[in-house]
């Protein structure tokens, strides 16, 4: 279990911080940088999350602890190295949970007929912020993986993909199934 005595340490006064590994790095670093992502992807759920109710709210209360799971995943890049401790790693039984529950919202919703608008609902409108967000966190994730010596695994990788999708679909299932969701009009104000 985490204990955390003094929330300031002065350690990143200089721009660098530490991964969980010890290997100091830029603040900047593409590694902190997703997981900085995924941290504003959290707090952007723990807004819509004052709106969600029910089993909605359970659903996004277990994400945002899973986006933990992913920020120490990130945070702890395998390099072959032995630790003096278990790494924390998405698996892939919660991408499998996203999958099924995505099923589950999606059964009662109506194929889409059109690209919709972000919106409808004040609870959809917030999980389309956190859509956005998840995106730009699986871009940065896929090019953190993209370089050299940057590993970040397969199930973490497939769990922000399919966290954007379970966003969408959670967002239409806040628009009453889909009827409030907005329409976009191709070329409506030329």
């Amino acid at each position: 279990m985490v204990r955390i005595d003094k929330i300031y340490t002065r350690t990143g006064d200089k721009g660098q911080t530490r991964l969980s590994t010890g290997e100091q790095v830029d603040k900047w670093h593409p590694r902190v940088t997703a997981y900085g992502t995924v941290d504003e992807l959290n707090a952007a759920l723990g807004v819509a999350a004052l709106d969600a109710s029910g089993e909605l709210l359970t659903q996004i209360r277990r994400i945002q602890n899973d986006l933990f799971d992913l920020g120490a995943d990130l945070a702890t890049p395998d390099r072959g190295r032995v630790l003096e401790w278990t790494p924390l790693r998405i698996i892939e039984t919660q991408v499998t949970r996203l999958e099924e529950e995505i099923d589950a919202m999606n059964a009662a919703i109506p194929p889409l007929d059109s690209f919709i608008l972000p919106g409808g609902s004040r609870l959809a409108a917030q999980l389309h912020v956190a859509r956005t967000l998840c995106r730009r966190a699986e871009r940065e994730m896929a090019h953190l993986a993209s370089l050299k010596d940057e590993p970040v695994g397969a199930p973490a990788l497939a769990f922000i993909n399919r966290l954007s999708d379970w966003l969408f679909v959670a967002g239409r299932a806040a628009n009453s199934n889909g009827a409030d969701d907005i329409n976009w009009v191709p070329g409506a104000n030329r």
